[in-house]
């Protein structure tokens, strides 16, 4: 892979620290990351590509420190988001009126144990339950793990009183996620894009942070990308009641 980067947009992250990302000035010479497809049909990612999940969590992650740039809370419901899409893109799973259900005819997805739980849940639920059913702080590492064997984030573990507490993955390999930003970038401006591409922007929305890495972007635009994606707006009525649950709980 060869990249070349002209010049970097920083975004403001909370806190005021900085995080540098490159924008549309970029020429990546890279295997698609997101590549292509009829979004009627089912989707299996070449080996080179990310899955959404991994996406997602790439672009929530500090590239420096190594840390979540979402509260665990969120970052856990929009990882589910993201799995439920993953399946969907691959033809795994699909809505039948309000409720999910798997279609029986997929290829051996990445998260076989979620589909299993769907296909072999006695009745079925809705997109925002399974969402709910979904969050797990131990599918975040095993994502996160995952980058890691593929050489994109690195594993670094911090000792608490001698043990081990908190595990961060700075960034290193910068060319997945450089990629992955030059496809978004090009949505956003108002190229014709695929559905993976467009299911991230969906979720990125959902998680409240596609305004930190584009806040120039045009809001009609996001939302003509994101108003139909079922599994991004599950987050977003996930989040909707968790944020009322937590209002409850501190009157």
């Amino acid at each position: 892979m060869r990249l070349l980067i002209d010049r970097l947009h920083i975004a403001r992250l909370p806190g005021g620290t900085s995080r540098r990302r490159p924008i549309l000035s970029i020429a990546v010479v890279v295997a698609a990351q997101l590549g292509h497809h009829d979004p009627m049909n089912a989707e299996t990612p070449k080996a080179e590509e990310l899955s959404l999940p991994q996406a997602l969590l790439l672009l929530a992650t500090n590239d420096k420190n190594g840390e979540a740039e979402l509260p665990v809370v969120v970052l856990k419901a929009a990882l589910s988001g993201a799995i439920l899409a993953e399946l969907h893109l691959r033809g795994a799973i699909g809505l039948q009126g309000k409720h999910l259900r798997a279609t029986g005819n997929a290829p051996q997805p990445d998260f076989q144990h979620q589909l299993d739980l769907i296909r072999d849940k006695s009745r079925p639920h809705t997109p925002k339950r399974w969402v709910s059913m979904l969050e797990s702080r131990a599918e975040l590492h095993r994502v996160y793990e995952g980058m890691v064997s593929l050489g994109i984030l690195e594993h670094v573990g911090e000792k608490h009183l001698g043990l081990f507490g908190a595990t961060r993955y700075p960034e290193k390999d910068h060319a997945p996620e450089a990629a992955i930003l030059q496809k978004i970038q090009a949505a956003l401006g108002g190229s014709l894009t695929d559905s993976r591409t467009t299911a991230l922007i969906a979720l990125l929305q959902a998680a409240g942070l596609l305004d930190r890495l584009f806040p120039t972007a045009d809001q009609n635009r996001v939302r003509q990308l994101a108003k139909d994606h079922w599994p991004s707006r599950a987050v977003v009525e996930e989040l909707r009641m968790i944020r009322l649950a937590q209002a409850e709980a501190a009157t």
